[in-house]
């Protein structure tokens, strides 16, 4: 833990993690962007996942709407990372030691493992289910399990915002 810990304080020396720690404008800036951005993603990926339980979209194939959404949803996502990013480095020993920051991060991996396991399962046979209203059991949980997950990291996020403070 001490090498973390190094790397830590390492980094809220940068002038990057005191230009936006300090700034009066910078951290409320960098976390207005990451707000937008995640709600973005969240909303995007919604579209996917409430056509995969078969509650919305019904009419569009799932090749379809996912080749229409997903890139979008990449776009947001990438924002989401760089400015969520942004706001780690504002204060990185504070957010690595906070419950709500971890559990975040373990929410975000276990929706891109939902996601890595929907690709390489029910994916693979969407061109027999692609225009069903209700897509296989295997998608609809998947699309479950993503909605979830990216609802809980909202959830995390806004308790990250409850405990931390300005340092």
């Amino acid at each position: 833990m001490d090498f973390i810990g190094g790397l830590l304080e390492r980094l809220a020396d940068t002038p990057l993690s005191h230009l936006i720690h300090e700034s009066d404008v910078g951290f409320p800036a960098v976390e207005s962007a990451h707000v937008v951005a995640i709600t973005l993603v969240l909303g995007s990926i919604m579209i996917v996942d409430l056509r995969l339980l078969g509650l919305a979209s019904t009419k569009t194939a799932v090749t379809s709407l996912t080749a229409e959404i997903l890139p979008w949803t990449w776009g947001f996502f990438i924002l989401a990372v760089v400015t969520g990013g942004l706001m780690f480095i504002s204060q990185p020993v504070d957010y690595f030691g906070n419950t709500a920051f971890r559990v975040k991060m373990l929410l975000l991996v276990l929706a891109g493992l939902n996601m890595l396991a929907f690709h390489a399962v029910a994916w693979r046979g969407v061109a027999a289910w692609d225009r069903d209203p209700k897509p296989p059991a295997r998608a609809r949980l998947a699309g479950g399990i993503s909605l979830v997950c990216w609802l809980a990291v909202i959830a995390a996020g806004r308790v990250i915002g409850f405990t931390m403070f300005p340092g």
